[in-house]
């Protein structure tokens, strides 16, 4: 509206300019025309003068100008002699000075009024822009639903109220408008004079800020974040309060409950044997349990942020990150996903072997890997152990069986063998000066000899039948439990040896009578001898069945293995003593095994084929009914 205005001014000023001049000086010539006769032309500078006033007055400096141009031209030819008289010369300098005069204070005037019309065009800008913006700012606050914004006055009391603060404290503005800010403060700390205090605290401080109880319309609470910020005027007088509240009782719910999930994943974690770390897909430590800190040795502090290649020896140490990079490229899996056998470095520098597990999993746009990490050092030696009392057991057994036939071969032969002895070293003096008759006692001495020879053969016969026959004390048995119990000493080391283990039990073939030790014995001595002869094998299977034999009353056992079988020749002297197909071995142990299950009342035998492996097999004594009913 205004650059229309000025638009239309425009015209109005020229036709002042170039009419209103000429005709306010006209105007004033004919008026000292009319005077002169009275006044004899002293009113013509005067009138002229006035002409130039006036046209100045509506025509602005351009007008005065041509009028003041004009009233010269004019003055000179209506006075005749201007310069020459001095009060007609006093009259031109006063129009002279009093036109310039009028000139330049129309051009001020001018300007100030352009001035005056620029900052009222300013003015009024300035005044819609500010209106436009106090609307914008209103929608704005009114939009912004999960804040609370709103102002209080100098005394406290709700003067501006915005639709976040109407949703989320259920006041509208029409109930609000004029109450205490102390109406959203509990009972008890409105009592106390908190709302006050808050209020002094932001006005001392420039800024208060808590996270609180506040309570709605309904009187239910919330949990609220709160920012109360002084407003002040030019001089510096206090206008108000601008408050902004946030409902934030979900929040600190779903704190509450994230903070509660790790501590007990903290616990569970602190509490879990095995070792936990996590790493990011630069192999970077992220997490490091305690079981880890106590199987490697470091603190938490000393390892996160650095590469998880510090927990392992070379070479694995210098080729980790190629491994970890290969696999983001590729994703071909090697470990994760896989349990495998594992060497890690302690801080001290000693090995630690364990049992490595490896989970990948993807979080925040991170790619992440746990590894869990079951420490197999106690295993690992308590297995090497049991395996060395294996040997000192079997070395025991061998040094046991030799000594107790030697010292019964030695108790029993003694006499027979020394009378040998004799009857030899007799023969020998009478023959140093033979004579018929000392013939004849050589004769009865080497005949003695050779009796007390076929004594000791006896003898021998005697302590295998012996020990063949020899009783043992016999009890019912359950043979899955004492198959299962030597296994568990017997097996010991084959997983690790790369053997696979299989039980077929029959639970019909069951319960037996039995020496529980000594059948133990034989199954630990036929399950490592089946372990021995699958050192060279591809197939490594080690089979434990039981069946009912064909004997009625008889229970069958059989251990099988893979390896490359028995050679015919050293099947017949398979259980005889001191008979091995071992380069170290003693020959004793199938023996010992035919003489324990034969004193059971058993058999044992073995039948093998060319790359099928071998068989063994013993017989036990089923128990009857009624040894088992105790009847």
């Amino acid at each position: 509206m205004q650059n229309n205005d000025a638009r239309s001014d425009r015209p109005r000023n020229a036709l002042s300019v170039w009419w209103g001049a000429p005709v306010f000086v006209a105007l004033a010539t004919l008026g000292a025309a009319l005077l002169e006769p009275y006044l004899a032309d002293r009113p013509t500078w005067l009138l002229l003068t006035v002409a130039v006033l006036a046209s100045a007055a509506t025509g602005g400096v351009r007008a005065a100008i041509l009028a003041a141009v004009l009233s010269v031209l004019v003055g000179l030819l209506l006075v005749g002699r201007p310069f020459r008289d001095a009060d007609h010369l006093v009259h031109a300098i006063g129009f002279a000075i009093i036109s310039t005069g009028v000139i330049l204070l129309t051009g001020r005037l001018s300007h100030w009024r352009k001035s005056a019309h620029v900052h009222e065009a300013d003015a009024d800008r300035s005044l819609r822009r500010a209106a436009v913006l106090a609307e914008e700012l209103g929608l704005l606050i009114d939009s912004a639903t999960n804040y609370a914004i709103y102002m209080l006055d100098p005394e406290g009391r709700v003067a501006i109220w915005n639709k976040g603060a109407e949703r989320i404290t259920g006041w509208s503005e029409e109930d609000i408008l004029g109450k205490p800010t102390a109406v959203f403060y509990p009972a008890e700390e409105a009592a106390t004079g908190k709302p006050a205090a808050d209020l002094d605290q932001a006005r001392t401080e420039g800024r208060f800020q808590e996270e609180g109880w506040r309570i709605r319309k309904d009187g239910s609470e919330f949990f609220a974040d709160v920012t109360i910020t002084p407003l002040h005027h030019e001089d510096g007088r206090l206008r108000g309060y601008g408050r902004v509240v946030r409902d934030i009782t979900d929040q600190k719910a779903a704190e509450r409950a994230i903070a509660t999930r790790e501590a007990q994943l903290n616990s569970i974690l602190a509490t879990v044997p095995d070792a936990m770390v996590v790493i990011d897909d630069e192999g970077t430590v992220l997490s490091f349990s305690n079981a880890a800190q106590r199987m490697f040795g470091y603190g938490e502090a000393e390892v996160l942020g650095r590469n998880v290649s510090m927990l392992m020896p070379s070479p694995d140490r210098e080729r980790h990150d190629g491994y970890l990079a290969h696999y983001i490229e590729t994703g071909e899996r090697r470990i994760i996903g896989t349990t495998r056998r594992v060497m890690g470095r302690r801080k001290d520098g000693s090995l630690v072997p364990h049992e490595l597990s490896i989970s990948e999993a993807t979080g925040g746009g991170r790619r992440m890997f746990t590894g869990f990490m079951r420490d197999l050092t106690e295993r690992e030696a308590t297995a090497a152990r049991v395996k060395e009392l294996q040997s000192e057991l079997v070395h025991v057994s061998r040094v046991s069986a030799m000594g107790a036939m030697a010292s019964t071969l030695a108790h029993e032969l003694n006499q027979p063998i020394t009378a040998v002895v004799n009857y030899v070293e007799t023969a020998h003096a009478l023959l140093d000066a033979p004579t018929a008759e000392t013939l004849v006692l050589v004769r009865e001495a080497l005949a003695d000899a050779a009796s007390e020879s076929l004594r000791a053969g006896h003898i021998v016969r005697h302590l295998r039948d012996f020990v063949a026959r020899g009783e043992v004390q016999t009890r019912v048995e359950d043979l899955p439990a004492l198959i299962e119990d030597a296994s568990s000493l017997g097996f010991v080391g084959l997983r690790e040896s790369g053997i696979a283990t299989v039980l077929r039990v029959d639970p019909g073939a069951t319960p037996v009578l039995a020496d529980r030790v000594q059948i133990e014995q034989v199954l630990v001595n036929l399950i490592r001898n089946a372990a021995e002869a699958m050192t060279e094998s591809r197939a490594r299977v080690l089979t434990i069945s039981t069946a009912p034999d064909t004997t009625p009353g008889m229970i069958r056992v059989t251990v099988s293995d893979t390896g490359s079988g028995l050679a015919p020749k050293i099947s017949s002297q398979l259980f005889q003593a001191f008979r091995s197909t071992k380069r170290d071995g003693m020959g004793l142990g199938l023996s010992i095994c035919r003489t324990i299950i034969e004193a059971h009342g058993g058999k044992i035998w073995a039948d093998s084929g060319s790359g099928e492996g071998t068989h063994f097999h013993f017989t036990l004594r089923q128990a009857a009914a009624e040894v088992r009913d105790g009847g």
